[in-house]
């Protein structure tokens, strides 16, 4: 189904089929946009000249004529690592990306910002052991939306000085003064698109998740009488630095490597990053993954929220193994409000409602009935601006169908509100007045009482808290894995309380590991809090969880870790497709990977997880190669128990590890056995070592996932074949895909380093032309069918030329080249325009017999031929109109991050905007 412009290639053969990979974003090359160049760590020669000075110059050399270096740049990153920001058109990002030292060039994106009673609920009572004294220097880095330092929270009352080792400033800006408290405060005006002129929090987020973090106790806090208690931070005597990058619309990327470079440098111990994108993201080009790379080299531990785009599988955006990626879950307190209708019923709703109406009930009305004439119905229903007669609604509550219709009542003069909400049941939200967001069998309730009525009316409650037997569960809005970058890293990594307050919890807890053990390695503490997790028993298991909900108290003493140095993630870097010369960049040093990536090696990073994924109804044997630290007791010994799985055979071997000292390290193997599985099962299990008074549990996730380029069945390439897999990251090839290659020298944006598509276009063309039979797909429901591909005996060679920028001639001329050479057989190509739609209600599509077919779409280009009017083009016609077909499941079914959805299969390629764009 085409829905913008394209111009795709697609080379396709009875025996092997080609795909060159598309893209979907509309060019606009006269527009400059703010761009990361990263070009990795700061080398001590690179230290010993002004960095500022040398990307000038590179800068300089690749801008238009006219154009000034100094005008176009917005900011080195020259503290803690080596790149920096610049506002660039696309020909200039190409010729940047090429230039010697550059690791990459992304634009800088927008990502979203994602207490008393918490802490008690994971056994993390106030009067805990603490290292009071380790525990005053320990400083936090909170990457956020600043900072309210008036605060009780944050009073510096008992404080002393700040540690000797802080070498950060008080920045704060316009009407903001540091303390011993908060030690700290920058904020960033050149990185925000509705301006910052201070560290001062006006959006509330960042003096929230630094409260939760490192907060003082604060007695009798309450909102308005609700849940009342003492309000406190994971570590209380803890300093805070506050880095201040987002604003109430979000934070860009540039930004926030410019926070990451300057905390890094200040001296922070921990840091805490409530924010992440859409998507996960290649990890040199995700802000976050870099500088929590740069922090690592550091000895700094970096928390990160999983994401609020669950619960679709995959979604999680936290994905770099060197990052502690939280998901959030709810605590046995909840809080809700009551509806108490005119006949007597009450009605329970999820939201923070502080107001009371004393016993009084008001008249209802339903926004259907109380608006305008000229507003359609669907919106009059939902509430809409403008919508809402004013005469009709003051004084009243009113009914809506969506729940942000609440707002325009009360700007309308309503006294409250009753509004069908899309949040789950185990998620309440602050309102500004009088409203109960409930579902939609409650709505159909109350409506059906308002139709029965001659004067409705009703009462809303304050909200009161309850004891939730339930808890913990995961947020439904919590993203889940697998990890779509990495597969074998399970993500997310640990649970914990709230939605962006999960990742300062954990960031407090992980203070909290540090003060007992200052001498840890991001990795060690990391694996202290995972390893001691307390199961969860949920719907989506690991995928939301992780470890499990964090048991802070029994982090501190975990008995063995697993550890991880910067070498072994540059190893990981490696095995998962980066070359020597991006591994020396980023790394600073003469790091080498080997000619060719040890894919197969990624499951055995020293993680204090195993994951993997495998092919449906196809027996396998994995084997996980680990080693544990001993921390716990210098004479132990520890034995291995497994959790059993009925569909799975796990063995370990050693099945004791016995320790004579403290930081002795032991190895074992971990083998995997399970037979012919069907796909889309997720079967776990766990591996416990006990000396019986530790217990060290890492998680065991199989996952079975399958699609149209699984190789079941299929023998080796046909000896004609002389192509080969030189795939880039994360990429392996199979009797299927038989061949990869992408093209660095055009520099795609997304696409240089990997033939992996996480655009969406090239999966989608591709499994049309040949992918295999694939038994009841169907998007969301729609269209449930065997998809299947033209020839899906076929083989592929997929090769990467594209990106969302577009595709160069000299990445098609290089793939034509390759394709020929490598023997495919025969070539197709095909063209997509453009149309738009108007606004329409719709119910949920479905599939219908068109007995008009086959017609040529408007959308597809007519000839005559304009170059040579001899020859009759297009050629053929073929369907290409609602064929439900395999699609990249890191790529939203509708193509903008707006759509948080994953699948699989989809009837709709990622709308591919320009597949071919001619550079001059």
């Amino acid at each position: 189904m085409a829905k913008f412009t394209p111009f795709s290639f697609v080379f396709m053969a009875s025996i092997i089929s080609v795909t060159m990979f598309s893209s979907c974003s509309p060019l606009n090359g006269d527009k400059r946009k703010v761009h990361i160049v990263y070009m990795g760590s700061l080398t001590k020669e690179q230290s010993e000249y002004s960095p500022n000075s040398h990307h000038l110059s590179i800068l300089q050399e690749v801008l238009d004529d006219g154009i000034s270096a100094a005008n176009s740049l917005v900011r080195s990153y020259k503290r803690s690592f080596n790149g920096f920001a610049a506002k660039l058109i696309d020909q200039e990002r190409q010729n940047l990306a090429l230039k010697k030292g550059v690791v990459s060039v992304f634009p800088s994106r927008i990502l979203p910002l994602q207490t008393t009673r918490s802490w008690d609920f994971i056994g993390f009572t106030k009067n805990v052991k603490r290292e009071t004294a380790v525990e005053s220097d320990t400083i936090i880095g909170v990457i956020d939306t600043g900072i309210w330092p008036e605060s009780e929270s944050f009073t510096d009352e008992g404080f002393g000085p700040p540690p000797k080792k802080w070498k950060g400033a008080c920045k704060g800006g316009q009407n903001f003064t540091c303390n011993n408290k908060i030690i700290g405060a920058r904020f960033y005006p050149q990185g925000t698109f509705n301006g910052i002129n201070s560290t001062r929090d006006t959006v509330g987020h960042g003096t929230h998740t630094a409260s939760t973090a490192a907060g003082n106790k604060v007695n009798n806090a309450n909102f308005y009488g609700i849940a009342q208690g003492i309000a406190r931070g994971g570590v209380p005597s803890a300093r805070i630095a506050a880095y201040a990058v987002c604003n109430d619309i979000g934070c860009t990327d540039e930004a926030i490597l410019a926070a990451f470079d300057d905390a890094i440098a200040d001296g922070v111990d921990i840091i805490t990053s409530s924010l992440a994108p859409r998507a996960a993201r290649d990890i040199k080009e995700d802000s976050i993954a870099i500088g929590s790379f740069h922090a690592m080299e550091r000895g700094i531990l970096t928390l990160n929220s999983a994401g609020n785009d669950g619960p679709d599988a995959g979604s999680v955006s936290s994905v770099a193994p060197w990052m502690l990626t939280v998901a959030a879950n709810t605590i046995d307190r909840h809080i809700i409000d009551k509806v108490v209708l005119g006949n007597g019923k009450t009605i329970i709703g999820n939201s923070v409602n502080s107001f009371s109406s004393n016993g009084k009930k008001f008249p209802i009305v339903f926004g259907k009935t109380a608006s305008i004439r000229r507003c359609p119905e669907s919106s009059a229903k939902n509430c809409e601006a403008d919508c809402l007669d004013r005469e009709l609604v003051k004084g009243k509550i009113v009914m809506c169908t969506d729940e942000s219709g609440a707002e325009v009542a009360l700007a309308a003069g309503a006294v409250g509100s009753i509004a069908i909400t899309d949040r789950v049941d185990n998620v309440s939200s602050v309102v500004p007045f009088p409203v109960s967001a409930i579902n939609s069998q409650s709505f159909h309730l109350v409506q059906s009482y308002f139709y029965s009525t001659k004067s409705p009316q009703a009462e809303i409650l304050k909200s009161e808290a309850v004891n939730d037997t339930a808890a913990p569960r995961v947020a439904d809005f919590s993203s889940r894995g697998p990890n779509s970058i990495v597969p074998e890293i399970l993500k997310p990594d640990i649970s914990a309380p709230g939605t962006s307050m999960s990742c300062p919890h954990v960031a407090g807890i992980a203070a909290f590991v540090k003060t007992f053990h200052p001498d840890w390695f991001p990795s060690a503490i990391k694996s202290a809090i995972m390893t001691t997790a307390q199961p969860m028993n949920i719907k989506d298991g690991e995928f939301a969880f992780g470890a499990g909900q964090v048991n802070p108290v029994q982090a501190i003493n975990p008995g063995l870790v697993y550890n991880a140095s910067k070498e072994d993630y540059i190893h990981l870097l490696c095995n998962i497709g980066y070359d020597t010369a991006t591994v020396r960049f980023i790394s600073g040093d003469n790091s080498t990977c080997p000619k060719e990536p040890k894919k197969l090696s990624v499951k055995d990073h020293n993680y204090p997880s195993l994951a993997i994924e495998v092919l449906p109804l196809q027996p396998f044997k994995i084997e996980f190669n680990r080693t544990v630290t001993n921390v716990g007791l210098s004479n132990s010994i520890y034995k291995a128990k497994i959790f059993p799985n009925s569909k799975l055979s796990i063995t370990v071997a050693p099945e004791v590890l016995s320790f004579k000292s403290l930081e002795e390290k032991q190895s074992f193997v971990v083998t995997i056995v399970g037979g012919k599985i069907q796909d889309k099962t997720v079967l776990s299990s766990s591996l416990v070592w006990s000396d019986s008074t530790h217990s060290v549990r890492s998680p065991i996730v199989v996952n079975i996932n399958s699609g149209s380029f699984t190789h079941e069945g299929f023998g080796p390439p046909y000896k004609k074949w002389k192509g080969a897999c030189k795939c880039g990251l994360n990429f392996t090839c199979n009797n299927k895909i038989i061949g990869a290659r992408y093209y660095s020298s055009s520099k795609s944006l997304y696409n240089k380093s990997t033939a992996k598509d996480i655009v969406g276009h090239g999966t989608h063309t591709t499994s049309t032309v040949a992918g295999n039979k694939v038994n009841n797909v169907g998007f969301y429901g729609i269209g449930k069918v065997t998809a299947r591909g033209g020839v899906p005996s076929s083989r592929i060679a997929a090769y990467a030329v594209c990106n969302v920028n577009g595709c160069t001639d000299e990445g098609i001329l290089a793939a034509f080249d390759d394709v020929i050479a490598d023997g495919v057989d025969n070539t197709a190509s095909s063209y997509l325009n453009a149309r738009k739609t108007p606004q329409a209600e719709v119910l949920k599509s479905e599939t219908v017999n068109d007995t008009t077919s086959p017609r040529v779409s408007d959308f597809s280009s007519r000839g005559p031929n304009s170059v040579i009017a001899e020859i009759l083009k297009p050629d053929i016609s073929v369907p290409d109109v609602d064929i439900l077909t395999a699609h990249s499941p890191v790529v939203s079914p509708y193509g903008s991050d707006l759509d948080k959805r994953s699948v699989k299969y989809n009837f709709l390629s990622k709308p591919p905007c320009l597949a071919l764009m001619l550079l001059a």
